[in-house]
């Protein structure tokens, strides 16, 4: 008898989906047909205005490694649960944490454990997901892109040191999982936005405007736009690259 629950759609595993960047994905990926499953530390939020949320949301502290493994067997059975192949994998999810006052946490300053707190979620997180779900993602030969940030390669006002390091870290990973996932089929990229305007704006990005040649902030469907096309069959030949999108302040 056939398989009647079999899901037909490309699914994608989004990690940090309730605001920003994540948010803008979610809605990208949907309005093209495809199933998201998202991941993040809170509870499934009626806000979010895409199809099948509360089914499709896990919620998952990426800072505990126990809890990561918990996502990773969860996300094996949905996608088993109705015969779904995994398509592509997103690592949205970050932390930077601010000193008092909102401050920039130095390389003196940050305290050990928030060093390795923001390296759990920005660094580890995204590695122990897509080698937990390699067999999904090289079945349906996937594409996995992480998110970096134009703070990797440069000393930024308001990113710490800890979110800068774990952000270039990322972009390293990047290059050598493009190198060993390859031959399995499965594309990994990132992407390096600069100031994206998002409801939490750190105080003084405004000023930046001056210092970027296209003078605006980056919209977040700008930078969804980017995932989806290195998700998309557009980009079967792109891997282990790091794309900017930050109106070329990078310059």
């Amino acid at each position: 008898m056939a398989d009647t629950a079999h899901d037909d759609r490309k699914t994608l595993v989004l990690t940090g989906a309730s605001r920003g960047i994540g948010h803008a994905t979610v809605k990208r990926f949907s309005r093209e047909g495809w199933r998201v499953i998202t991941c993040s530390r809170q509870d499934f939020s009626d806000d979010c205005p895409w199809p099948a949320g509360p089914e499709d949301h896990i919620r998952v502290d990426l800072s505990d490694q126990e809890d990561v493994g918990f996502a990773v067997s969860e996300i094996r059975r949905r996608l088993e649960a109705n015969g779904s192949e995994l398509h592509a994998l997103v690592n949205n999810a970050a932390i930077s944490p601010k000193g008092e006052g909102g401050s920039r946490m130095d390389s003196i300053r940050t305290p050990m454990h928030a060093w390795r707190d923001v390296f759990q979620v920005n660094f580890f997180a995204p590695i122990m997901l897509a080698r937990g779900l390699f067999k999904e993602l090289s079945k349906a030969r996937g594409s996995i892109v992480n998110i970096t940030s134009i703070a990797g390669g440069r000393v930024h006002p308001f990113a710490g040191t800890a979110y800068a390091t774990s952000k270039a870290a990322l972009n390293s990973l990047t290059r050598e999982m493009a190198h060993d996932f390859g031959p399995a089929g499965i594309r990994v990229n990132a992407i390096a936005p600069g100031e994206i305007e998002t409801a939490i704006l750190s105080p003084g990005t405004e000023k930046m405007i001056d210092d970027i040649p296209l003078r605006r902030l980056g919209q977040t469907a700008e930078v969804a736009d980017v995932i989806y096309f290195l998700c998309s069959g557009q980009a079967s030949y792109v891997t282990g690259s790091e794309l900017h999108i930050n109106g070329g302040q990078h310059v």
